[in-house]
């Protein structure tokens, strides 16, 4: 109860912690060795103490009040552990301080650091009376304050290290090094201690390295099933298989490596490997965690049911082909009662077997439309008797009907009646107009098929010309020339005019060589073998040839027919092709009336034609030969001139997709389009034996 203390050399503060650790802390010694006292701290353990009678503590603390009351220096009594308190000897206390005049009572805890400064603050309060007066706090009402004090600054505490650690391999001393200038951290250091932050730091860092793990665990999870699906795809191979065998099966996998990596130490979680940056192979020692059990019997599953649908897939298709009730044509809706169970509902989605029933409906109907086709080919009587470019009316195609109606393949697309009507249109079409475009076997078109060949194997002689270019080249033009006549006179005066020209078809007028193609016709040119044009011959000029009223006739209602198809077409010439009307003498015919008469006959004829009439008499020729050297060399001169001034009339027109020019094979087969045998096979040990 002093109120004057003396202690050289003294520290001014300690306590039991710092004893034998002095230099450790600050060193602060007393002035002079003397300290005055200002008042006093009367501490009261309230908790419940070993071989320790409260009531006889409480007679000390009365005695000890008497002495200090003595001092006539201030006291406040502080009830010291109240987190460990007794209510009785609270209120006990609190009893003894009321009994005394202005005697305040503050409740504390230093290890929850619960009113401590409140304890100092009063005090300092009486000492000095200017100081506001300090309001005192139940100590469970300050422990609530404190505590939410503590919780927010923890919070915060975990923010700022939330925001500084994001990585689990951070170290304390940098990360408090770090933090220290912040707030955040001083305030939850100043209320709970260095060891509590350093505390929630490292549940922060395991939580990160948790959170790691879990993210590599995931992720090799997910990549299993494609390591299984890679690995083991067949159900056979493991269906029976146990966990150990299935693992011994993996291991011998020659792609083994490349999905799953084997480690020394394990498990895999505990070991470095979950922090190397290359291992994105599974641990194989994950294999036996239940949830990469679960998923190697997720595969087993799913490879079963691949099977069981895909056994139900084909029995369905197999139900399909074997159906009589599944016709071309026939909706959905109409088959799926007779075709469906109820297998099929629990294996299969509806959409599914629609799928496959479409697919089915595709080739059944791409079947019956080619066995169409061949049925029209069989009539194809029907159609001869059609005008040209004519739509069939509808008695006629009630005829067609009527003589195809009891034909099964014309009974197999009475559900589609439409398309079968437009196969007859495109059918008839095609009569008359035989091209790659309407050829209805499409891309089995045998037409287009050796146009593909030559165009893929060969270079055309204009390409060939400019890579290769020789001198005498560009000095040959050339002339296409139809040759028309009846019974045999069309071949006949083309081998004439070929024993005329060299051996490579080549014919010289007037110093120059030309290069001369024949087309001799003998029968309909309505038809495609005896048209005037083709895509690969377009003619510069036709020579008519007759020897009879008969082949007369023939001669000029061929022409008559050529010019319909030729106005008929879109890409027509603007001019009419050159012709020269000859009469040829008959073998054994000398002359006589009947040879003038035929003179005089192709004479009209040849003015009404607008064309030149050549007879033997006034060409100087004796009528017991046909048309001379002369003759043909007095033709092609005047089809020269006709053809250079029609170059001069077209100008830069462009020529056909594929010119008689630049034909240097020909191949003549008789290939049904579409047939099995393909033209590569026809064409190409052709092609191969002749180089081009």
């Amino acid at each position: 109860a002093a109120t004057k203390l003396a202690s050289a050399e003294k520290l001014m503060y300690f306590c039991t912690d710092q004893l034998g650790l002095e230099q450790d802390f600050e060193q602060k010694q007393m002035p002079d060795g003397k300290l005055p006292v200002d008042g006093f701290l009367l501490c009261v353990d309230v908790s419940r103490g070993m071989n320790r009678n409260f009531d006889e503590q409480l007679k000390f603390v009365s005695n000890l009040y008497n002495q200090l009351a003595k001092t006539k220096k201030p006291v406040v009594v502080v009830l010291t552990k109240c987190d460990e308190g007794v209510e009785r000897y609270i209120r006990d206390a609190h009893a003894f301080a009321l009994g005394k005049k202005n005697l305040q009572v503050v409740e504390t805890s230093a290890r929850s650091n619960v009113n401590v400064e409140l304890a100092f603050g009063t005090l300092v309060q009486l000492v000095d009376k200017s100081r506001g007066k300090a309001k005192i706090i139940p100590y469970f009402e300050a422990l609530k304050q404190q505590s939410q004090q503590i919780a927010a600054a923890k919070d915060k505490y975990e923010w700022l290290v939330s925001r500084i650690v994001k990585s689990h391999h951070e170290a304390w001393p940098n990360v408090s090094r770090k933090m220290q200038p912040a707030p955040e951290y001083q305030d939850y250091v100043y209320l709970e201690g260095t060891q509590k932050a350093k505390k929630l730091f490292l549940q922060h860092v395991q939580r990160l390295k948790q959170e790691h793990i879990e993210r590599r665990r995931k992720a090799y999870l997910a990549l299993l099933p494609q390591a299984l699906d890679a690995l083991v795809p067949d159900l056979d191979e493991i269906d029976r298989l146990s966990r150990a065998k299935a693992e011994k099966l993996l291991l011998a996998k020659p792609d083994f490596l490349k999905w799953f990596v084997v480690l020394e130490e394990t498990p895999w979680d505990a070991t470095s490997h979950v922090d190397d940056a290359d291992g994105e192979r599974i641990p194989f020692d994950l294999l036996e965690t239940p949830a990469a059990e679960q998923l190697y019997e997720a595969h087993l599953e799913k490879l079963r049911n691949e099977r069981k649908r895909a056994e139900m897939r084909r029995a369905f298709r197999e139900n399909l082909e074997s159906s009589p009730f599944v016709t071309p044509g026939k909706p959905w809706e109409e088959a799926r009662s007779f075709i469906m169970n109820e297998d099929f509902y629990l294996w299969l989605e509806e959409p599914v077997y629609m799928d496959i029933y479409g697919r089915h409906q595709k080739q059944l109907i791409d079947k019956a439309k080619e066995d169409f086709q061949e049925l029209l080919l069989e009539y194809s009587e029907l159609f001869y008797e059609l005008e040209l470019d004519a739509k069939p009316s509808k008695e006629k195609m009630a005829v067609i009907q009527e003589v195809l109606g009891e034909e099964q393949r014309f009974k197999a697309l009475q559900k589609l009646q439409a398309e079968r009507d437009a196969l007859v249109l495109k059918h008839v079409h095609f009569v008359y107009h035989p091209t790659k475009e309407t050829c209805p076997s499409c891309g089995g078109c045998v037409d287009a098929r050796v146009e593909q060949l030559l165009g893929s194997r060969f270079v055309r002689p204009a390409e060939r010309q400019h890579r290769n270019p020789l001198p005498d080249a560009a000095a040959v033009d050339r002339i296409n020339l139809v040759i028309l006549g009846k019974d045999g006179l069309a071949r006949e005066l083309a081998n004439e005019i070929r024993a005329l020209c060299t051996s490579d078809d080549r014919y010289v007028i007037e110093g120059k060589m030309y290069e001369l193609a024949l087309r001799p016709i003998e029968g309909n040119v309505r038809l495609p073998v005896n048209a005037f044009q083709t895509p690969t011959f377009q003619p510069h000029g036709c020579l008519c040839l007759y020897n009879s009223k008969e082949s007369l006739s023939y001669v000029v209602e061929s022409i008559e027919k050529s010019r319909e198809c030729t106005a008929g077409r879109r890409d027509n010439h603007p001019a009419q092709l050159p012709l020269t009307l000859i009469l040829v003498n008959k073998r054994g015919d000398a002359g006589g009336e009947t040879l003038q008469s035929l003179v005089q006959q192709g004479q009209q004829i040849a003015s009404k034609l607008q064309c030149v009439f050549l007879d033997p008499a006034s060409a100087g020729i004796g009528y017991g030969r046909n048309v001379n050297e002369k003759q043909i060399g007095q033709v092609l001169k005047g089809l020269l001139d006709a053809k250079r001034n029609l170059n001069l009339v077209v100008g830069s027109a462009p020529s056909g997709p594929r010119d008689a020019a630049e034909a240097e094979l020909r191949v003549v087969a008789c290939l049904m389009c579409g047939d099995p045998v393909s033209a590569d096979e026809v064409l190409l040990p052709l092609l191969q034996a002749q180089p081009c």
